[in-house]
């Protein structure tokens, strides 16, 4: 199985213009070629002696890959859009890269001892540049198995390479499924095919924090201090991000101590319409990241070998698993008239392990 570990690096400013030199005539590259593809409706033979560009010959052959898998989704997306009637044709435009970015193949750059060094073209010549990264104990291990293609790319200022891994899946013989329910006032459930069952995160101190930054900001907002303002809620994601990776974390080692091999989620198209919350919640409901969430434990399922998957939402909240009969929860209580009762919460995480597999990825909520 594949993952993509990301490294932060610490360019000097010398560095940081030659990144940002060789990222830009990357995706103008990237373009020049797809577009030349387009006109002559087929993929050209090109090499990186076709194709003029200040980049190392072979980071001019990545780019040359990426062209083509760049048009042939393209190919793709103009043949499906003319087998559609008439009246639901809409016009497919030649995809076009923005964001600088550059690529080289796992034989074009090494990592060790916390330097990235990769080849770029300086005064017309390509040469190896050595650059600091930041790596954490965790990282490094997973480094240590085969390395795939280096991405690297800009994000708020700041570079980031983006490495390309790939780990052994988890293959143990007593391995079970695990579902998680997500909401507000549980942050998280998980309950093993066994039954073991295990809550996550505190639904009140959430709400307790939000509530205290909403009203901070109401009175920002009264003396006009938007700078003020801006600076709170960037605070406030920074605290609700750390708290889902904190989260997501247990979640994880919590499935690891239990040789699971799956972990289940709701499919979270939809989520905010059919979460379960009262009128007092729903300005909780609304600014609460459950995919966010959703995307750290199936990210950091991946690092660990384990499978995430979503399944269908449909009566998860409701169907008891005893005799398959539909009944509302009161309270936190979910009881039947067969005489089974749980936690509300828990009851969709049971569900949930049992639950139809959705088609497709799930959509932001």
């Amino acid at each position: 199985m594949q993952i993509t570990v990301k490294v932060k690096l610490q360019p000097t400013k010398e560095q940081s213009k030659l990144l940002m030199e060789t990222t830009k005539h990357y995706i103008y590259l990237v373009n020049q070629i797809v577009s030349d593809y387009a006109v002559a409706d087929r993929n050209l033979k090109y090499s990186s002696k076709d194709v003029i560009a200040d980049l190392p010959s072979a980071v001019k052959n990545q780019a040359i890959r990426d062209a083509k898998s760049v048009f042939a989704k393209y190919k793709k997306a103009v043949w499906a859009n003319a087998r559609l009637k008439p009246d639901e044709q809409r016009e497919v435009k030649l995809p076009v890269l923005k964001k600088p970015v550059a690529i080289w193949n796992n034989q074009n750059y090494s990592l060790k001892e916390d330097v990235l060094s990769f080849p770029v073209f300086v005064e017309g010549k390509s040469k190896r540049m050595e650059m600091k990264a930041i790596l954490t104990g965790y990282q490094k291990n997973l480094l240590n198995n085969k390395p795939g293609s280096l991405r690297i790319t800009q994000k708020s200022g700041k570079y980031i390479a983006q490495i390309a891994v790939q780990v052994a899946e988890n293959t143990a013989a007593d391995s079970q499924i695990m579902g998680v329910d997500l909401g507000l006032k549980v942050p998280a459930v998980a309950v093993l095919e066994s039954g073991k069952t295990k809550f996550f995160g505190n639904g009140r101190q959430n709400k307790f924090i939000k509530r205290k930054h909403r009203s901070v900001r109401r009175k920002l907002g009264k003396l006009k201090k938007l700078k003020a303002i801006k600076k709170l809620h960037d605070k406030e994601q920074r605290w609700m991000t750390d708290q889902d990776h904190k989260i997501s974390r247990q979640i994880v080692r919590f499935a690891q101590e239990n040789n699971v091999t799956t972990i289940r989620l709701e499919q979270l198209s939809g989520i905010r319409q059919t979460a379960r919350t009262s009128r007092k919640n729903e300005k909780n409901l609304h600014t609460w990241s459950f995919y966010r969430l959703a995307q750290f434990i199936e990210y950091k399922a991946k690092l660990a070998g384990i499978h995430a998957e979503y399944v269908n939402p449909k009566h998860t909240s409701q169907k008891c698993p005893v005799c398959g009969g539909l009944n509302k929860a009161t309270g936190r209580k979910y009881r039947c008239g067969c005489g089974y009762k749980t936690h509300r919460d828990r009851l969709g995480a049971i569900n949930i392990i049992s639950a139809t597999v959705a088609d497709g990825n799930s959509l932001p909520a």
